[in-house]
């Protein structure tokens, strides 16, 4: 059975978008993957289909209705049982590369696309549904966001990938980012590539790309570098290499 994605949006439209390309959209075309959306308007209110108010409390832009998401949720998980439901907002905990993995090994997911200033609390109270940011920055919606959470669990799919070793070897995948890579020509503009990554010696080539993965780490992301640390329980040097 192929892995079930389930969007409900305002914005039907904006999906598959870059995912019906390249590797994503080859693994949709060949049903390793599945995409079904569901209009969150077919559950709006009244004639015009309303699926917002104003917040009580007051306060500027408008809060999608609890029970236009109830409705839609119900109506969209009755064909993906026991699928988890995540909401895609800034309010939400980081998105971990951990949290793709599990959502890549189970049977599917179910994204709940967000507009305006968000979604009444009590529907995501209700419904236990997971809160996800995909960094600190506010985007114009959910949409964009779950494109992205969808492309980060597709592309770990069996089948997905040529090559295993490349989601193995990656930025993340054990808690590091992910060393610099050279191609041909081996000079170019005056810049050579390493000379150890021409030597031929396996091992000299794996103890240099885990240096490089270590410093890039430790400059560029000081957070990822302290949990790396505390997970190998090593002490850290000021200023240097452990």
């Amino acid at each position: 059975m192929s892995w079930q994605a389930v969007v409900l949006t305002l914005f039907p439209e904006m999906f598959p978008g870059p995912l019906g390309q390249s590797l994503g959209g080859r693994a949709l075309a060949g049903g390793i993957w599945s995409l079904r959306t569901h209009d969150l308007r077919a559950h709006g209110q009244g004639r015009h289909r309303s699926v917002d108010d104003t917040p009580f409390g007051g306060g500027a832009g408008m809060v999608m209705r609890p029970d236009v998401v109830d409705a839609a949720l119900e109506a969209a998980t009755t064909d993906a049982p026991g699928l988890p439901v995540v909401y895609p907002t800034p309010r939400g905990r980081r998105l971990q590369q951990a949290d793709v993995r599990r959502l890549a090994a189970g049977p599917g997911i179910v994204l709940l696309c967000g507009r305006y200033e968000g979604i009444d609390e009590r529907v995501l109270e209700a419904r236990g549904i997971e809160q996800v940011s995909v960094g600190d920055y506010v985007l114009s919606g959910g949409e964009t966001a779950a494109l992205v959470l969808l492309d980060a669990c597709v592309r770990l799919l069996p089948g997905v990938m040529g090559s295993d070793e490349s989601a193995v070897e990656e930025s993340h995948s054990d808690g590091l980012l992910e060393y610099p890579h050279y191609t041909r020509p081996a000079e170019w503009q005056g810049r050579a590539v390493p000379p150890v990554l021409l030597s031929g010696h396996h091992a000299a080539i794996a103890a240099w790309r885990r240096t490089q993965s270590e410093d890039a780490t430790r400059t560029r992301r000081p957070d990822l570098w302290a949990a790396h640390l505390s997970r190998s329980c090593l002490p850290a040097m000021p200023g240097g290499r452990n």
